[in-house]
């Protein structure tokens, strides 16, 4: 904004201020005994394709709308405005024929971006618009701030993002995400309850930091004057119901991970987690690929989507193997090198892929997955057989015990999903713990702590379970076309 910008800014709140305090004087300032009966959205629907000589017949009045106004074209006698209200746009007719004279001349200095309520009687204009012809109208709130311009405040990403109430008023495409934001969580949901999984909510505050590989957020309770983390997921609490004898279990909840901010990362985000007991690996990634495809048809996607450039099927899901899709994309690689510490780490070295000391054959592998081929995997893939050294919690495979029964669900070349036939297994749980505290004490700041008391709740004996991961942000991106997750969070955290 430039200094001319500020003073003619200035200059409006000034005025405004002026008016708000005419109202304030009249005891008309920021009333709230006006009741909307109707709203545009459901107008249109029911009477957009009716003709003028229709609305004329029918004598559709007392109509009781509110909303703001966003455009405002003021004549002598009469005069046109639109309102927006929570669901869309309304043309009004304002003339001194109707109104009170004092009235009618009192509305026409009203502004932009002022709440106001109409009274009146529906009919189309002879360009055939559906309009509401005012018989009172009445200034709800005074806007003392004016609206963006259309296209030029509107284009200011850094304002769409730290007020996002502008973007909301201004922006009806912006606002549309957001809708589809939460109908895309209310199909999850159903989704969810109509395979027969109970809804639960578990501690946003944790002792110990557990159930993924990531930095915490640390806090204090004075109280107890105690050491807490903001939970990085709710996995091991979920997977305690198990033990204690619910069998399908699902959270759609905040989770928060101390990292970078990124147009795929916030540090506070959510994630819908379920765990089903006696449930197969291949049967979850059928009901994943079902949950998702409902999500889509719920906003009324087609099969094939657009995100970020590139056209996705969601009708066919693939399903590979971590290990033939390195080999795929590496061909300096063969099959007996992917255990190969010293092979992997040479291969990571002339591909200028960065690892430490301390890891394994397992963690330079998945570096190098991540690093080569998942930005390559555009159509949706379930990645399969993941080196237990980067799943802590996962089941090792009874036919081979380095690998996991684990798959990453990858679409437009970012992780949607991650699922695994679960650990319950206590001795096994409580080594691979122990393995993570190595591995934080070797300097991993994203490795677990040891959680004992589940590894207590494993020795009284979970079932056998299949566990999924969704990041609810980024499936919203993909349904809806967002290529930064800042577009789908109504509040994203942003630098200072």
């Amino acid at each position: 904004m430039t200094d001319s910008d500020t003073g003619g800014e200035a200059t409006i709140l000034e005025e405004r201020r002026r008016k708000l305090e005419e109202l304030r004087a009249e005891n008309k300032a920021y009333i709230n005994d006006f009741v909307p009966s109707e709203h545009a959205l459901e107008l249109h629907e029911l009477h957009g394709t009716s003709t003028k000589d229709d609305l004329e017949k029918a004598q559709i009045i007392n109509l009781a709308l509110a909303g703001r106004i966003v455009l405002k074209r003021v004549m002598g006698n009469a005069s046109f405005i639109t309102i927006r209200d929570g669901s869309g746009d309304i043309q009004i007719y304002v003339t001194k024929n109707n109104i009170d004279l004092d009235l009618y001349k009192n509305f026409k200095t009203w502004d932009l971006g002022d709440i106001i309520g109409v009274t009146g009687k529906l009919f189309k204009t002879n360009t055939d618009e559906l309009t509401l012809e005012a018989h009172s109208i009445v200034l709800i709130t005074k806007a003392l701030r004016p609206m963006p311009e259309k296209h030029k405040g509107l284009a200011d990403v850094e304002t769409r993002y730290r007020q996002r109430y502008i973007d909301l008023m201004s922006n009806p495409e912006s606002k549309e995400v957001f809708v589809k934001r939460s109908n895309i969580i209310a199909s999850v949901r159903r989704t969810m309850l109509g395979d027969g999984f109970l809804e639960v909510e578990t501690p946003m505050m944790h002792s110990i930091p557990g159930g993924a590989v990531a930095k915490p957020f640390i806090t204090h309770h004075n109280a107890l004057d105690r050491e807490l983390f903001l939970r990085i997921a709710p996995e091991l609490y979920l997977k305690r119901l198990l033990v204690g004898g619910f069998e399908k279990v699902f959270e759609i909840n905040r989770s928060f991970r101390n990292e970078g901010l990124s147009t795929r990362h916030n540090p506070e985000f959510t994630m819908l987690e379920f765990y089903a007991a006696f449930a197969t690996f291949e049967g979850t990634i059928d009901f994943t690929t079902k949950l998702i495809q409902a999500a889509s048809n719920a906003i009324g996607n087609d099969k094939k989507i657009d995100w970020d450039g590139d056209q996705i099927d969601l009708s066919s899901f693939e399903i590979k193997t971590l290990a033939e899709l390195v080999l795929g994309e590496n061909s300096d690689l063969a099959g007996k090198d992917l255990t190969n510490l010293e092979r992997l780490r040479e291969h990571a070295t002339e591909h200028k892929i960065s690892f430490k000391e301390a890891w394994g054959p397992g963690k330079i592998l998945l570096e190098i997955f991540e690093k080569t081929v998942e930005s390559k995997l555009i159509q949706p893939t379930f990645v399969t057989e993941y080196p237990v050294e980067v799943s802590p919690l996962s089941r090792r495979n009874n036919k081979d015990s380095s690998i996991a029964d684990r798959f990453e669900l990858f679409i437009g070349g970012k992780e949607i999903a991650n699922g695994f036939c679960e650990l319950n297994d206590p001795d096994d749980q409580a080594e691979r713990f122990r393995e993570q505290v190595k591995a934080k004490a070797d300097g991993d700041d994203e490795a677990m702590g040891f959680d004992e008391d589940y590894v207590t709740a494993l020795e009284h004996g979970m079932p056998p379970a299949v566990g999924v991961g969704i990041g609810i942000d980024r499936l919203v991106m993909m349904l809806t076309n967002q290529s930064s997750i800042r577009d789908v969070l109504l509040f994203p955290q942003l630098k200072s």
